[in-house]
């Protein structure tokens, strides 16, 4: 395996397409730092320890949550978007005509997912926000200005904005990873949001109970055995 990396990187277009990969993941994960003006970041905290149900959501968007950050959503309300173009495509006739025309019927229904994402971003932005806006232990918001009313809803409308501008931020460096990068990018950033709390997640494990542990460990290879045995198939 070594090998095949070493090999890899004498390639001058594979490194090249490599290092791309790996400079846009470190875009990616440089804004998932960045947080959302407003947010009490040790409110928030105590929220999602108060929550296991948000801690793996935190898992799943690589800590973007529990900052709060500008890709707090990640590229999942795109790919919802995706799943709701593919089942209209039977439905719709104009949809399955262009989803028959190539390339150019493919550019059209990835435009029509674009545009599909927009609304759907900024109705999970807010249902996400509306839900960690709660006040925490001490009585505190999480978001201040948080609202619709006449003095809050200036603030609420720049943090739908902004968490759906991320998503769109988040899309644009999935698609760059897919023109110039290596493997598919949208996947690639959701691989490397939850690579990132590996480490944390293995240390409290670890510290907390070992055995769960070694069950964890397990299960993952028993799935990964699996997954690869039902690809690799044949009939």
């Amino acid at each position: 395996m070594l090998q095949a990396v070493i090999n890899a990187f004498k390639l001058r277009d594979l490194r090249n397409r490599i290092l791309f990969t790996l400079g846009v993941l470190v875009i990616f994960r440089l804004a998932a730092h960045i947080p959302l003006p407003g947010v009490d970041p040790e409110g928030l905290k105590r929220v999602f320890e108060a929550n296991q149900l948000l801690g793996l959501l935190n898992m799943f968007s690589g800590g973007a949550m529990m900052t709060f950050s500008i890709v707090a959503m990640g590229v999942y309300p795109y790919i919802t978007a995706q799943i709701i173009v593919q089942l209209l495509t039977p439905i719709i006739p104009q949809l399955e005509e262009l989803a028959q025309e190539g390339e150019a019927g493919r550019q059209k229904m990835a435009l029509y997912t674009r545009l599909v994402t927009v609304p759907l971003a900024a109705l999970q932005g807010y249902a996400q926000a509306s839900l960690l806006a709660r006040p925490a232990a001490g009585g505190v918001p999480v978001i201040a200005n948080w609202g619709f009313s006449s003095g809050t809803w200036l603030s609420t409308l720049s943090v739908i904005l902004t968490l759906t501008a991320g998503t769109l931020f988040a899309v644009w460096l999935g698609e760059l990873i897919d023109e110039q990068g290596i493997g598919n990018g949208l996947s690639i950033l959701i691989f490397g949001g939850i690579v990132a709390q590996m480490p944390q997640n293995i240390a409290s494990l670890w510290v907390s109970n070992p055995w769960s542990l070694l069950l964890f460990g397990a299960i993952t290879i028993v799935t990964v055995v699996g997954i690869v045995f039902v690809q690799e198939g044949q009939r």
